[in-house]
C-alpha cells in the first residue's frame, strides 16, 4: 500500500531537475511525505526487478539519505530501497515536537513504516542510525526482517578521542562555543574535517564526492536549525547511552530478534573496534563483518563488499523462511 492512499498522508516524487527538489544521484529520485507534525524526504532508488523486498536506510549524525546512495546502487537488483533524512538532517524539517531523541527518531522511523505500509523491511542503520534502527527493530519486531548496523553507537565505557567532541555538544552552551570558535571556517574545511574523521582512508573520497560534500555542507550551515539539530541530537545519544533496565541500548540489542548484520572499521575512530566483539554476542545469531582499512562508514567507502555480505544475510534469511 502506497503512503498516498493512507489518510492523513501525502507522498510526492519529484525529479531532482524541479527547484526546490533535494539533489540526487543518477538513477535516484526525492520523495517527501508529510504526517502530522512530521516530514521526512526520502532518497529512492527504484528496483532493478519486480516484487523486491522493501528496505529503509536511516544515517548517523550530521548525516543524510545521501550516505547510502553507493549501497542502495550496489543492491538495487536484491531490494526496494529507500533511504530517509532524519527529522533536522538533510532535506527533512525539524520535528514539530523538537525531539530529537534516540526514541523520538525511533518513533518517526516507526510511523512511517506504519503509514507506508512497507513493513517488514531490511532495515540499515549507521552509528546514530544504528542506535536508533536497534531501538526499532527492539520494540516493533513486525517491522523489520533483516537488520543491518554499520558502526552503531552503542554505548561504551571507553569513548573513542574522535567522539568527544560529538559528546561535549551535549553540555548547555557549548554548542554556541563551538559555533564562535569555527564561525571562520569554510565549508569545504568542515567537510574536510568530517572526511578525515569518518574515512578510514580520506583519499577514498572522489573530487566529485567531495564537491557535493562541500555544497551540502553550504546548504546545511545556512540553515536556522544547524546547531539545534546538532546539538540536541548529540544529547540525544548521551541520553541513551545513559539509560538503564529495558530501555538501555544494550538490553535492547538482546531483545532484537531479526537476522542481524553487524559491520565495524578497524580504522573507526567514533565507534571502537572493540566493539565487534560485543555487538556480536549481543545480537542473537549475528555475524560480524570486519572491515580493518575502514572508518565509520565502510558502507561508503567499501560499498560492494558490505553489500555482498547483506547478500549473504538476504540468502540465508530467505532460504531459512523458505
Amino acid at each position: 500500500m502506497s503512503s498516498t492512499e493512507l489518510p492523513g498522508v501525502r507522498s510526492t516524487a519529484e525529479p531532482s531537475s524541479l527547484v526546490g527538489a533535494a539533489p540526487v544521484a543518477e538513477g535516484e529520485r526525492s520523495r517527501t511525505v508529510v504526517l502530522p507534525g512530521l516530514e521526512l524526504n526520502f532518497r529512492v532508488r527504484p528496483p532493478l526487478g519486480t516484487d523486491l523486498p522493501p528496505a529503509l536506510f536511516v544515517h548517523g549524525l550530521g548525516g543524510s539519505s545521501q550516505n547510502w546512495s553507493s549501497l542502495m546502487g550496489q543492491l538495487a537488483d536484491a531490494i526496494d530501497g529507500e533511504a530517509v533524512d532524519l527529522p533536522g538532517f538533510g532535506w527533512s524539517p525539524p520535528p514539530a515536537d523538537r525531539d530529537y531523541s534516540v526514541t523520538g527518531f525511533a518513533r518517526a522511523v516507526i510511523r512511517h513504516l506504519d503509514a507506508a505500509g512497507r513493513g517488514p523491511v531490511h532495515l540499515f542503520g549507521n552509528s546514530l542510525g544504528g542506535a536508533v534502527s536497534t531501538r526499532v527493530a527492539a520494540v516493533r519486531p513486525d517491522l523489520v526482517r533483516t537488520l543491518t548496523l554499520v558502526s552503531p553507537a552503542l554505548p561504551e565505557l571507553r569513548v573513542q578521542k574522535g567522539a568527544v567532541p560529538t559528546a561535549l555538544l551535549a553540555v548547555p552552551g557549548v554548542a554556541a562555543l563551538f559555533s564562535r570558535l569555527t564561525r571562520g571556517l569554510s565549508a569545504e574545511q568542515r567537510t574536510r574535517g568530517v572526511t578525515d574523521l569518518c574515512y578510514g582512508d580520506p583519499s577514498r573520497v572522489s573530487p566529485e564526492g567531495f564537491r557535493d560534500a562541500v555544497a551540502e555542507m553550504e546548504r546545511r550551515m545556512r540553515l536556522p536549525y544547524f546547531w539545534e539539530a546538532m546539538t540536541r541530537s548529540s544529547r540525544g545519544i548521551v541520553d541513551a547511552y545513559t539509560l538503564g533496565g529495558q530501555h538501555g541500548l544494550w538490553r535492547q540489542a538482546e531483545r532484537v530478534l531479526a537476522p542481524t548484520l553487524l559491520v565495524y572499521g578497524g580504522k573507526d575512530q567514533l565507534v571502537s573496534y572493540r566493539m565487534a566483539r560485543r555487538a556480536a554476542a549481543s545480537f542473537r545469531g549475528s555475524r560480524l563483518l570486519t572491515l580493518p582499512e575502514a572508518g565509520h562508514v565502510a558502507m561508503m567507502e567499501y560499498p560492494g563488499l558490505v553489500a555482498d555480505a547483506f547478500r549473504e544475510l538476504l540468502r540465508d534469511t530467505e532460504d531459512d523462511e523458505g
